[in-house]
């Protein structure tokens, strides 16, 4: 019965993501002739096609891999699981250092085998709109990188997962989830200073008229950073954007170089008024309690699935702590994208908090100029479909973004300055 349902929710998780890609493929396709009012100045009937071909051809990948993921996900858990575990038995003998190799060697496989997407994004799609600079190298030390920091930073982990599965049975799930929260709370200390240097360089803002508004704005906040980072984001791709990172007093302000080149200083402050209004209005806070209370809920699924014989065995597979936690990570994807609407929704009324605040800080004019030229130069669609984007926009479509920036009052009585 279990099998029967997780493999029938599997499917219609694909199944649905398939319809609505769908859907967002059409709504573009049928208005990419017409570009929206309000945006006939600023945006090109030319500019507004291209945004509507990039959005289809990115669409068709996200296609193309969902199908691929899902019946890779069937695969694994009707034909292939048993098999790749019985390789694995055949070379390392029982224990925690089997667990951990069967999960990590699954790990390489899916990276190995979703390899060919993300070349084809990089290096065809992108390539072909005008937005990749990365060359071959750059992608493979990107790669082998990202590997051996996941590496680094999983193997231990799930060694000590494992390890308390052995030593405290009926509560080793819940300190689980203690410790990978606490490692996400030292992660987002060090990957500032550490981890995003390993891909990017980082350099101090120079001295000028911009960093002194900058600073300025800071102070009207009371925002406290560690500097004011230009990140060489152009030496891989055209698009721009502008984010912090870090906790507590590790916080810092990072540029991509790209926004400050295609930017006004004003559209710049604009920009960094809406991420600081994130920080000014508790999304961080929320985002964590978000993740603290989605990871909870998976660890007691974690916790139910080792019990009683595990979740594997409802498969036919062993009941090896590797296996039964592939089969969980393999079933959670579905739960996921069923919760995306909430999280998503969760997601879009912080963006419109965040726009409200840079509204306050910076005005109107500024946001909406900065939101029209991320939009053009991104190729983001003026015209998505509303039930997609209801499952799949974190962030609120542009043209709603600007409609409540024309409309609503800044909300000053909320914001502590």
């Amino acid at each position: 019965m279990i099998p029967s349902a997780i493999i029938f929710a599997i499917v219609l998780s694909g199944a649905l993501g398939i319809s609505l890609m769908y859907r967002q493929a059409a709504a573009v396709a049928a208005h990419r002739a017409h570009v929206p009012d309000g945006f006939a100045g600023s945006i090109s009937a030319e500019e507004h096609r291209r945004a509507a071909a990039y959005t289809m051809a990115r669409t068709r990948l996200e296609i193309a891999e969902t199908i691929f993921d899902t019946v890779l996900a069937v695969l694994w858990l009707i034909v292939l699981l048993g098999p790749f575990y019985a390789l694995a038995a055949h070379f390392i003998a029982p224990g925690i250092s089997r667990a951990v190799a069967v999960v990590v060697a699954f790990a390489l496989v899916e990276r190995v085998l979703q390899l060919p997407f993300s070349i084809y994004s990089t290096f065809a799609l992108e390539a072909r709109f005008g937005f990749n600079r990365a060359t071959p190298a750059m992608f493979l030390r990107d790669r082998i990188k990202g590997v051996a920091l996941s590496a680094f930073l999983g193997v231990p982990l799930l060694y000590g997962l494992f390890w308390l599965l052995r030593v405290m049975p009926d509560t080793w799930w819940l300190l689980g989830w203690a410790a990978l929260m606490a490692l996400m709370i030292a992660m987002s200390v060090i990957y500032p200073a550490v981890i995003a240097p390993l891909f990017n360089k980082f350099t101090p803002m120079p001295d000028g008229a911009l960093k002194s508004r900058v600073e300025a704005l800071l102070a009207k906040c009371g925002f406290a950073s560690k500097g004011l980072y230009v990140m060489d984001a152009s030496k891989r791709s055209t698009h721009g954007n502008a984010y912090f990172a870090g906790f507590g007093k590790a916080k810092r302000i990072v540029f991509f170089d790209t926004l400050l080149q295609n930017h006004t200083p004003d559209e710049i402050l604009s920009i960094l008024a809406h991420e600081l209004g994130h920080y000014k209005l508790g999304h961080i806070g929320q985002r964590i309690a978000e993740t603290a209370a989605l990871a909870f809920v998976g660890f007691a699924v974690l916790g139910w699935a080792f019990a009683a014989g595990g979740l594997a065995g409802a498969f036919g597979l062993p009941a090896d702590p590797g296996v039964v936690l592939i089969v969980v990570l393999i079933t959670m994807g579905p739960v996921a994208h069923l919760l995306s609407p909430l999280t998503s929704w969760l997601s879009r009324r912080a963006e419109y908090e965040a726009d409200n605040f840079a509204k306050a800080m910076a005005g109107s004019g500024p946001m909406i100029s900065a939101l029209t030229k991320l939009a053009r130069d991104n190729l983001s669609t003026l015209t998505p479909d509303a039930v997609y984007a209801l499952f799949y926009y974190a962030h609120p479509p542009v043209p709603t973004r600007i409609a409540r920036l024309r409309a609503e009052p800044a909300l000053l009585d909320r914001i502590r300055i």
